[in-house]
């Protein structure tokens, strides 16, 4: 297939993560000009304290007045001062007396642990913490936060031998939580598979009619449990990603962040110019309206490849988006999800995501404005 037709997809001004670590590492370089600039200056103070001030480092700064001089002198060590007092004991804000544990300030009652960067456990919550039971699910790898509140509303989680039905019901580390009989934890080890699925298995953990899933694809990429974070059809193929990450999971699905998808989509018979402008301005499908970010040919040859870039979740939308002007999808492959593709990675393979990539799917459009509502944004 030719590229050329996706750059309208996929060359894009950058944005959302890439933009943000953009602006990271300007603001770091900013830094570290500041503090060279700084220390040169201290530099040149503690030489000038050391001859007495009667011989300076310089001509120009002979030829300043001595008021100049003075006042120079007076800005760096009041710098020095500022800096000596933040950094002292004396120097943490305290909470006025007005202000009670649990405020926003900085108190002993209220004071929360800097998470180690180079601990891999996430962050969910201390020892005495509590989050809800479906987050807590997730966390732990069993499965994504939606689903958690399905088994949860199932009457399959039990919490201390009780069985909660309430989602929002809140737990802690210290509660003995059980999925179908099953004690679960918070996961330590993270893992993210990125795979190219192929046709004939099922996105799914287990299948109780026996049939193939993507599970058994990477069943010898790690020890730990994963699961995919949301569904490919049965025949539909393509880029998806698997993980334990809860957090992840749940920013790559929910409707808030739109998640951008493009697939190819190969049909029963050429489509025109009037259909792509159909599905460009929009289509009312049983479950509500939708229109895609970008549609078009994917092969100008063969009007028969549409490329379609789209952010909704909603189930088998672009199939549906086709047959509903009478098309047949012969052939369904999503090329991107997120900043992901499947270069380099043949169909039926797995790779796992690389320190670079997992940094980037972390801050995955966590910046995202979101933007005026539109007539297809879907139900959180």
């Amino acid at each position: 297939m030719s590229r050329k037709a996706f750059d309208k997809f996929i060359n894009k001004p950058e944005g959302g993560a890439k933009k943000k670590e953009k602006i990271r590492q300007e603001k770091k370089k900013a830094r570290e000009e500041k503090n060279a600039w700084f220390e040169e200056q201290k530099r040149l103070a503690r030489e000038r304290k050391k001859n007495g001030g009667r011989q300076e480092e310089n001509s120009s700064f002979k030829s300043r007045s001595g008021a100049e001089r003075k006042q120079e002198r007076l800005t760096i060590e009041k710098k020095n001062d500022q800096k000596k007092k933040r950094f002292s004991p004396e120097g943490f804000r305290k909470a006025p007396p007005s202000k009670v544990a649990g405020s926003k300030y900085r108190t002993k009652d209220n004071f929360k642990p800097v998470k180690d960067k180079n601990d891999p456990s996430p962050s969910v919550a201390t020892d005495s913490g509590e989050m809800p039971l479906n987050k807590f699910i997730a966390w732990c790898g069993v499965c994504g936060r939606r689903e958690a509140a399905d088994l949860i509303k199932q009457g399959k989680v039990t919490v201390n031998g009780a069985v909660i039905t309430n989602p929002p019901h809140r737990v802690s580390r210290n509660d003995t939580v059980k999925v179908n009989g099953k004690k679960i934890s918070v996961q330590k080890n993270l893992v993210y598979i990125l795979l190219n699925k192929p046709k004939d298995y099922i996105t799914t953990t287990d299948d109780p009619e026996g049939r193939k899933t993507v599970m058994d694809l990477v069943k010898s990429a790690t020890e730990e449990r994963v699961f995919p974070v949301g569904r490919l059809d049965r025949n539909t193929t393509g880029v998806l990603l698997l993980t334990n990450d809860g957090e992840v999971a749940q920013r790559l699905t929910h409707p808030k962040y739109e998640v951008k998808k493009i697939y190819e989509v190969k049909l029963d018979k050429p489509v025109t110019k009037q259909h792509l402008d159909t599905i460009a301005n929009g289509i009312t499908l049983d479950d509500g309206f939708i229109q895609p970010d970008a549609v078009a040919y994917a092969d100008a040859k063969d009007k028969t490849v549409i490329g379609i870039e789209i952010h909704s979740g909603r189930n088998r939308i672009v199939r549906r988006i086709f047959e509903k002007l009478g098309f047949k999808v012969k052939n369904l492959d999503r090329v991107m999800y997120g900043i992901f593709t499947k270069k380099n990675v043949d169909r039926g393979k797995w790779r796992l995501l690389s320190e670079k990539e997992i940094r980037l799917l972390k801050h995955l459009n966590t910046s995202f404005a979101p933007k005026k509502r539109r007539a297809d944004r879907e139900q959180s």
